[in-house]
């Protein structure tokens, strides 16, 4: 039996077909109207006249004052034709209004079809908003909001989110713009109703996602007051030719894959090399050297012998079953052996080299996309440095081997990049469960590592950098997904690159690429990492402390200087600064000398003993009123570094011993020692930092920006 098409879906179906029939790329204002009566959108009375007498009967019926607006499929911006008057206060007016819009109107464009004036109640009074939609190549249909009137275009105080939308997601909508607090009344003035805005966002988002050829809509100005939100003016996009969005697959099959590509027990290097200096000869080395366990297959056309190994001609030749393998040959070569891959069902290719779309070989990518499909062999690259999977002792790629074992999960779309996230880890002793290049993306890609990772024990914390998404919304849901169970943390390059597609609507003109990534992370629990040391930073930090209990931050400072920069950075990044009711300042004030400075922060002044940080640090992990502690550390004589380090260690380590497990992190301010120090803090369980009161600070808050996102303060 098949599913019966809804009254209202069926209403909008016949406005668009007829809109189509017709040729048009938009919808006239009363069209507008007819969607939004479809589906419970709240517009004003109207009606529209085709002659100056027609024009004051239906205004006298509707009571003054009125707005006169041109109908014409032909003028999609009516305000810039002289197309509107607002205010008509009477009959005489309401027929004057209606010969002069005709006027400006045939002036404006010659040729324009003219359907007739619409005549409108008009709304005063409230808060002008803007509630729209658009379509964005990655992510699909968004839906937007912010300040509405002339505002919008001036302010770009906008925010987005996926569509469908939910009503939660349309309530953070609205606390979502930087002047939020104009919808909660200010100076007197009346709150708008909340309910009601997000009940319009929800239906918008629904509209636009149950008609795809909706490509652009505007509702603006939506007046929000008291009692309720009415849209004064409706202006809908249309694209016949939007192509229908890729068909995904399913997460079993995805995770199938990547199982056997992260975690091979057979690996094939195709251009297996035993000459010192080729990239074949290198991944060779790193796979022996590496310590990978599985049965390693070279793969030369000449070669009997590799490195002590038996060399194939082909995959093909392979008596066994192979899981992945990788490429080190040059790019005229890759098809080929690639076609054999897939005769030998490989599940996936590893591929090194370069010279695809990266240099404008865009057919020769492909060309490979297409064997991948026609095989079902998941492509990881091109152009990429290779792969490592440190539980499998799997270095699959040319870089040098990474043998610290750890949780942390770190991809790249570039090499360079790639490279820098090595060196980190090295040089910080990073743990990583894997460090992945993805390259040109041509099938691979960030939301089919947050597949694999999720399911993966060793992984606790998930870093990505991309510079672009080719599928936002199924990162988006993969990311909603995998962000309720471990961090997601994402690097997204090119931050300042506006948006330049040209928009029929104020919300397509608003629609910043960034705005849309910033929006989207927030609403898939994504944190956000600002530059690349604080992604690596994020991944380092994230997964050690543990989650908050609650958003009392405390800062214990022993040089003021350092409190007041913490206490910015707490704000800067969103974090809660605890006033401390009368009995915990109290408490705190029985520790510090007569000179230092209680309440939050805590100055306990440079001069004091380690018993003085002992005592306060102890009293601030044992308060369940405190959720998380920030220590700002001033080297001096009477507590140098290291005897500060072990003493906080010792207390933290008391305190965890009991039951009392919060996140600790600390900024050291003094000479080359605090950096020994902060060093032995990290390996305990506290991340430290020498010379920066912004970084610890950071870290804290992308622990309580992943903890907020999973539901879990």
């Amino acid at each position: 039996m098949t599913a019966q098409p809804s009254p209202h879906k069926d209403a909008v179906r016949k406005i668009l077909d007829a809109v189509k029939a017709d040729k048009r790329a938009s919808l006239t204002a009363p069209e507008g109207k007819l969607v939004c009566d479809a589906y419970g959108i709240p517009v004003p009375g109207e009606g529209v006249a085709s002659s100056a007498a027609e024009a004051a009967k239906l205004a006298d019926g509707m009571g003054y004052p009125v707005v006169l607006k041109i109908v014409s499929p032909d003028i999609l911006h009516k305000t810039e034709a002289g197309g509107v008057i607002v205010g008509v206060k009477d009959a005489a007016a309401a027929r004057e209004g209606y010969d002069k819009i005709l006027a400006s109107a045939k002036k404006y464009k010659a040729d324009a079809k003219i359907e007739g004036v619409q005549v409108q109640q008009m709304l005063s009074g409230g808060t002008e908003v803007i509630i729209g939609a658009i379509t964005d190549g990655s992510f699909g249909k968004l839906v937007a909001f912010g300040l509405g009137g002339v505002l919008v275009e001036v302010l770009k105080d906008v925010t987005f989110r996926l569509a469908p939308a939910t009503k939660q997601d349309a309530l953070s909508m609205l606390d979502g713009i930087q002047a939020h607090e104009m919808l909660h009344g200010v100076r007197g003035g009346d709150p708008v109703n909340r309910d009601a805005l997000a009940d319009v966002i929800v239906k918008v988002s629904q509209l636009v996602s149950d008609f795809p050829e909706i490509s652009e809509l505007d509702l603006n100005p939506v007046f929000a007051t008291k009692q309720g939100a009415i849209a004064a003016d409706v202006r809908i996009v249309l694209d016949f030719n939007q192509k229908p969005r890729p068909q995904v697959r399913s997460n079993e099959e995805i995770v199938a894959a990547m199982n056997r590509i992260m975690k091979p027990d057979a690996l094939a290097v195709i251009g297996a090399s035993a000459e010192t200096g080729k990239i074949g000869n290198s991944v060779m080395k790193n796979l022996i050297n590496g310590g990978y366990k599985g049965k390693i297959y070279p793969i030369h056309p000449k070669a009997d012998e590799i490195m002590g190994m038996k060399a194939y001609k082909s995959v093909k030749d392979v008596p066994g079953e192979i899981d992945v393998a990788v490429f080190a040959i040059p790019a005229q070569f890759v098809a080929a052996a690639l076609t054999e891959c897939g005769e030998k069902k490989i599940a996936g290719a590893v591929l090194i080299p370069s010279g695809f779309a990266e240099t404008g070989n865009v057919k020769g990518q492909e060309e490979l996309q297409e064997i991948g499909r026609k095989y079902n062999i998941r492509l990881m690259g091109p152009n990429i440095y290779g792969f490592y999977y440190t539980w499998k002792d799997l270095c699959a790629t040319f870089c040098t081997a990474y043998d610290v074992k750890g949780s942390a999960a770190l991809s790249s779309q570039s090499g360079g990049i790639g490279m820098a996230i090595i060196g980190f880890s090295r040089s910080a002793k990073m743990g990583v469960s894997a460090i992945v290049g993805l390259g040109n993306k041509s099938d691979i890609d960030e939301d089919d590592l947050l597949a694999f990772f999720e399911q993966d024990d060793n992984t606790k914390v998930i870093a990505q950098h991309c510079e672009d998404l080719k599928d936002g919304r199924a990162f988006a849901e993969a990311a909603k997904r995998v962000s309720k169970k471990k961090p997601v943390i994402v690097l997204k390059a090119g931050r300042t690159s506006a948006g330049a597609k040209a928009a029929s609507s104020h919300t397509g003109a608003l629609a910043g690429n960034d705005k849309i990534y910033e929006d989207v992370f927030a609403q898939s629990g994504v944190v956000r990492a600002r530059s690349l040391r604080q992604m690596l930073d994020f991944a380092r930090g994230v997964p050690i402390l543990p989650t908050p209990k609650g958003e009392n931050v405390v800062i214990i400072t022993g040089a003021g200087g350092s409190g007041v920069l913490l206490s910015d950075a707490v704000v800067d990044n969103g974090l809660s600064l605890m006033s401390f009711p009368k009995d915990l300042d109290e408490a705190f004030k029985k520790f510090i000398p007569p000179f230092g400075a209680s309440g939050n922060p805590v100055d306990i002044t440079g001069g004091e003993p380690p018993k003085t940080y002992q005592n306060t640090v102890k009293l601030g992990l044992e308060d369940d009123r405190i959720h998380a502690l920030i220590l700002g550390y001033w080297h001096t004589i009477v507590t140098p570094p290291m005897v500060f380090a072990k003493l906080m260690v010792e207390v933290y380590e008391e305190m965890r011993a009991k039951g009392k497990n919060k996140p600790v992190v600390a900024s050291l301010a003094g000479d080359i020692e605090v950096e020994e120090a902060a060093d032995y803090l990290y390996q305990h369980g506290i991340p430290a930092y020498a010379y920066s009161t912004e970084i610890p600070v950071e870290v804290l808050a992308a622990k309580y920006k992943w903890a907020r996102g999973a539901g879990l303060l």
